[in-house]
């Protein structure tokens, strides 16, 4: 899907949210450098080599901000609903690849900005059920149990966090099964998690924590980047 029919698609939509009086704000995309998602070797990753319900993690569209790229095992829902915190409304158009069941999102928690880092993670796709976590195939973050949809545009599903979790939007070619990353659609929450994290991204990215993402990013599987996966 090209960046005119993202545009296409989202102002459609934002048309009939508005019509039916869903909000009266809307939240466009906001482009980034195209991206290709690589493995660690360097090797284009294939929609259809994407292992199903696991955590992947990139970084995009910032070399510090990572994000989750998930195959969900089934197609996500299209259209879903959503509204930022500031009351912006947009609809999510849903997942890519031949199943259209891959996502990707901000991996910082829309509450705390709690997020992955190389020594530990409180947040990540959970596929199981367990107390602090009624519902299952969500992504959970354990600092204060914010949970999110990842089938419905990362919608919170319980827990405090005011907004959905950014989505970043991709791009997959058909012919090569390669898949971008080309923009976010929803509550950036890049300027807070700069300002909250500076000492913090500097010790763990150095110069590079603000470069743009460009060319590629590479995808690891979060049991390889983190250390430590904090479950509740």
């Amino acid at each position: 899907m090209k960046r005119r029919e993202f545009l296409r698609l989202c102002a459609a939509a934002t048309a009939t949210a508005g019509a039916e009086g869903f909000a009266a704000a809307a939240a466009t995309p906001s482009f980034y450098a195209r991206a290709k998602l690589v493995d660690e070797g360097g090797t284009a990753l294939r929609a259809a080599s994407v292992p199903v319900q696991r955590n992947l993690i990139f970084h995009y569209p910032y070399a510090s901000t990572p994000c989750f790229l998930l195959n969900l095992g089934r197609p996500a829902k299209t259209g879903a609903r959503l509204v930022t915190a500031d009351r912006r409304n947009y609809a999510w158009q849903g997942g890519v690849g031949a199943q259209r069941s891959i996502v990707a999102y901000s991996a910082i928690c829309a509450h705390q900005l709690t997020y992955p880092t190389r020594d530990i993670s409180f947040i990540s796709y959970r596929v199981e059920k367990s107390a602090r976590n009624p519902h299952g195939n969500v992504i959970h973050c354990c600092s204060e149990h914010s949970q999110y949809d990842p089938a419905e545009g990362a919608r919170v599903v319980a827990g405090p966090a005011p907004q959905p979790l950014a989505a970043i939007l991709l791009e997959h070619d058909r012919a090569s099964d390669e898949i971008y990353a080309v923009g976010t659609l929803g509550g950036e929450m890049f300027n807070q998690f700069f300002a909250k994290y500076e000492f913090r991204l500097m010790l763990e990215h150095g110069e590079e924590r603000r470069r743009a993402a460009a060319g590629t990013c590479v995808v690891h599987a979060l049991e390889d980047y983190c250390r430590q996966q904090v479950k509740c």
